[in-house]
């Protein structure tokens, strides 16, 4: 029986008071599990990312529980939910956020960096997961001089360098064509996808839903079940 990655019991998000209050999430409960690429779609405005916000440790729901591999998040002290957030989770942001000014490998580098470690040594591994994602001879390159299908590979060989069990990509495919962003996601699950790590994936992009091995619809901030499930996914 596959373990629990992500246990979210009753979650809820709103912005602003009165007659500006905003309920993005409302009261999502849902699991995930090591070794499955699990899917969160639906429309713009849905809460999908909001909702992404606090299983990552992000945003600190205004009720409700998020549990990782068993533990619970929001109990932590501000320092022990850094310290998670840098080990634990791998967050693929939708525009990249890399830093034009460094070289990929330095991007790749930055979360070793900030787990204190020498600058040499977290080069030497940031090449190593650039050869993951077939992108070794781009090292030296500043990201501008990539395409943007390169890029998002460079994003995820950075969200994976400190070896996290949980890996969330938010809408990969958004700023790619539609060739591209499906092998982006036809290459997270053939080379990063394992037994010991649970991918989360919020999307719209209905062209990469074979990748999935489970899909839940959210809706007005709600989780409205489940619309697929066990896929045979290639």
């Amino acid at each position: 029986m596959a373990r629990t990655a992500i246990e979210a019991v009753g979650l809820n998000k709103w912005f602003g008071d009165g007659e500006v209050k905003t309920h993005a999430v409302k009261d999502v409960s849902f699991e995930a599990y090591l070794g499955e690429i699990l899917y969160v779609v639906g429309p713009s405005g849905s809460g999908k990312t909001t909702m992404l916000s606090m299983i990552s440790g992000i945003l600190r729901p205004n009720s409700g529980t998020v549990k990782i591999e068993g533990s619970e998040i929001w109990s932590l002290t501000n320092d022990a939910l850094a310290d998670f957030r840098l080990h634990k989770i791998g967050f693929v942001f939708q525009d990249f956020h890399l830093f034009p000014r460094l070289t990929t490998a330095e991007n790749v580098a930055i979360p070793l960096i900030l787990q204190k470690r020498a600058w040499d040594e977290a080069l030497k591994e940031a090449e190593v997961d650039l050869e993951v994602v077939g992108l070794k001879d781009r090292a030296q390159l500043p990201p501008v001089k990539l395409s943007g299908g390169e890029q998002q590979r460079v994003a995820i060989a950075r969200a994976i360098v400190s070896r996290p069990d949980i890996l969330i990509l938010d809408e990969p495919t958004a700023s790619l064509d539609g060739d591209s962003g499906r092998n982006i996601v036809k290459f997270v699950r053939e080379h990063i996808l394992s037994d010991q790590r649970c991918i989360v994936i919020v999307t719209h992009d209905s062209r990469i839903y074979e990748f999935a091995d489970r899909i839940v619809k959210m809706e007005d901030g709600k989780m409205m079940g489940i619309e697929r499930e066990n896929l045979n996914a290639q």
